[in-house]
């Protein structure tokens, strides 16, 4: 377990908060193995009925730390297997997560407030309620570092948004307003920064009190084919870790922990 993610469990709901403020909430390795066990394990627990996910004061997650994405690239252009191996390992709890994702039993909800960057916006395309405050923005920089929409969002996306929206957020990378998303289908309500949690987690009471059974069959029947969903986090996943290895991937990330510094 790692301190930047805290897990509760209250009345069924489980929640799953990032806390690295420091970063803006930017997903670390040990973050998302936090993520992804706590995931599992509640999908077989009893005692959980939903999941979660909740973010900080203007930052639900800025995605992936972009530095462990350099650290890798750099390590696949390099001699050292050690350093490869172990880069590696590190970057496979990227792909665990976003493989768990497809295959979660119970609902999902997310409580948005600010910064939702790159897996933390392709992450509520696999919820089935999303709340978000109205400063709340949405993008997905993939093609800017080099890479491709990853977590079954090139079949979410267009799915729930609408092709042409879909690549003005996925390869465009259009931010998108809170409104915007909940014009697009992605987001169920946009309400001020210090409602959008205890919206979150009145809906997730509300479905916590249902039939446990009519409520798991209910998602299951309303949600695309899960295997589906994995076969196409596959192929991103492919595609992804291509990418990170490339000379443009490496030198996108170069310039962006550049300017980040400035």
């Amino acid at each position: 377990m790692t301190q930047d993610v805290e897990i509760g469990l209250d009345g069924g709901v489980q929640t799953l908060r990032f806390t690295r403020p420091d970063k803006k909430n930017a997903l670390s390795p040990d973050m998302y193995r936090a993520l992804s066990d706590a995931l599992e394990a509640g999908d077989k627990s009893s005692d959980v009925v939903i999941h979660v996910f909740l973010g900080g004061e203007g930052a639900f997650t800025t995605g992936n730390d972009i530095s462990n994405f350099l650290d890798f690239a750099m390590a696949s252009a390099s001699d050292d297997k050690v350093a490869r191996e172990a880069l590696q390992g590190s970057v496979a709890e990227v792909f665990r997560f976003i493989n768990v994702l497809p295959l979660v039993q119970k609902p999902m909800i997310a409580a948005v407030d600010g910064l939702a960057v790159g897996i933390g916006t392709t992450l509520l395309l696999h919820c089935d309620l999303v709340y978000a405050s109205d400063r709340s923005v949405f993008s997905t920089p993939f093609l800017d570092l080099g890479l491709v929409p990853e977590a079954a969002s090139s079949l979410l996306g267009p799915s729930r948004m609408g092709y042409n929206r879909a690549f003005e957020l996925l390869v465009m990378g259009e931010v998108f307003s809170a409104q915007r998303m909940f014009e697009a289908g992605v987001v169920n309500g946009v309400v001020a920064p210090e409602d959008v949690e205890q919206e979150a987690l009145k809906a997730a009471r509300r479905l916590a009190a249902k039939p446990p059974e009519a409520l798991a069959i209910s998602r299951r029947l309303l949600r695309p084919d899960p295997q589906e969903l994995a076969k196409r986090t596959k192929i991103e996943a492919q595609a992804f870790e291509e990418r990170l290895k490339s000379p443009e991937a490496r030198a996108a990330f170069q310039a962006f922990l550049s300017k980040s510094r400035v």
